[in-house]
């Protein structure tokens, strides 16, 4: 996908991008030089790093600097904060793509391996972010992003624990900085075919019986390229204080700031038939109406909701209030709009998986049967729709 940037939109900025020599991170350093920032790119490869740094300087002249890190050690970790800030000032933009990935069964990966995947994978952009955030809180500016995955996978404890421990941080991160202008989110690049990916997925599909094409071909619909996932990294930056405390991905990035279309986690589309404009935009105004009386909520009810809400649904709230919206805007031109009979499957579930919830936390029981009379038909809307589609 070769994207036109807006080349002046982090004029000024200076980006340190650590896990920068290849992948995913080469091309959010390219990404982000596109968009005007300078960008300082670390990685424990010196080779891999100085080539990335060049390749970025020959498309974006002095855009670029590498800086030698290994950030298993906290002393280098130490001289590399104290650098930067000597020589180029306190970063706007702190980014933590660098991970290393350790595979294999709970028992059978040795202890060292475990504690070389918390000393990159944790403790660095703990001390990274601890280092630059007195800097960033002085001048009341400053963005500082973690890059997550998927969440708990068999054979992936040695990583996955701490990448989940990573967003957990940046999730108490916020709550502090809720009512200043610096912001803090995570951002998951999806499936990326890279060396890194494609060494721990043959581990992974060993133990599953699967052959390493096998995996890719039953994942094909979720896979991006480096290059989408790494502009959007650098792009999801430009609405930093949208994501605040949240969790997002690449392609929910590329939607926002570009319109790229479906996102590829929604499940296949299909034609719809005619169907009933009121029932639509009865269903269109619940679900925003929700969404948006979400994002009001103070900063600790907001995680839970939606972490919740993207765990029964698969896909982030956002992303469904932006594919119905588009739905919507399909409908209001006269049109008839695309929809997924999957995803509208899925909010039903959530739905009903909410009326549960309210049996057993709302004690008055005149307010129990309102809100539960209103959940129900909710669900029956959307049944509705389902028949017919």
């Amino acid at each position: 996908m070769d994207l036109t940037f807006d080349k002046t939109a982090l004029t000024g900025n200076t980006v340190l991008l650590t896990g920068a020599g290849g992948g995913i991170g080469r091309e959010t350093a390219l990404a982000f030089a596109a968009l005007g920032a300078f960008v300082l790119l670390t990685d424990i490869d010196r080779a891999r790093g100085e080539q990335a740094t060049a390749a970025v300087n020959l498309r974006f002249p002095q855009a670029a600097h590498f800086l030698h890190a290994d950030l298993s050690d906290k002393e280098a970790v130490a001289a590399l904060c104290e650098k930067v800030l000597a020589q180029y000032g306190c970063p706007d933009i702190l980014f933590h793509n660098a991970a290393v990935v350790v595979t294999g069964q709970v028992g059978a990966v040795p202890f060292q391996a475990w504690e070389h995947s918390y000393a990159v994978n944790l403790r660095a952009p703990i001390l990274l972010t601890s280092s630059f955030l007195p800097h960033m809180r002085k001048r009341d500016r400053g963005c500082v992003v973690f890059v997550s995955s998927s969440g708990a996978a068999p054979y992936l404890n040695a990583y996955e624990v701490f990448k989940t421990a990573q967003g957990e941080f940046s999730n108490g991160l916020a709550a502090e900085l809720e009512g200043t202008h610096i912001y803090t989110y995570t951002i998951a690049p999806g499936l990326v075919r890279t060396q890194t990916a494609e060494d721990s997925i043959q581990a992974v599909a060993a133990h599953m019986g699967l052959s390493t094409e096998a995996f890719y071909r039953e994942q094909a619909a979720h896979t991006l390229s480096p290059q989408e996932a790494g502009q959007g990294f650098a792009l999801s930056t430009l609405s930093a204080s949208t994501y605040h405390g949240q969790e997002i991905s690449s392609l929910q990035a590329l939607h926002k700031c570009l319109g790229t279309g479906r996102d590829r986690t929604t499940p296949p589309a299909t034609e719809a038939p005619a169907l009933p404009p009121a029932l639509l935009i009865r269903i269109f105004d619940t679900f925003q109406a929700q969404y948006h009386g979400w994002l009001q909520r103070n900063l600790f009810e907001r995680q839970w909701v939606l972490r919740d809400f993207k765990k029964r649904v698969g896909l982030p709230a956002e992303a469904v209030d932006n594919t119905l919206q588009t739905a919507r805007n399909t409908l209001e031109r006269g049109e008839s709009p695309t929809l997924s009979p999957a995803l509208f499957a899925k909010l039903q579930a959530y739905w009903q998986h909410q009326y549960t919830l309210l049996q057993s936390f709302e004690r008055d029981p005149d307010q129990r049967k309102a809100y539960g009379r209103q959940i129900q038909a909710w669900i029956a809307d959307l049944q509705q729709l389902l028949d017919l589609l």
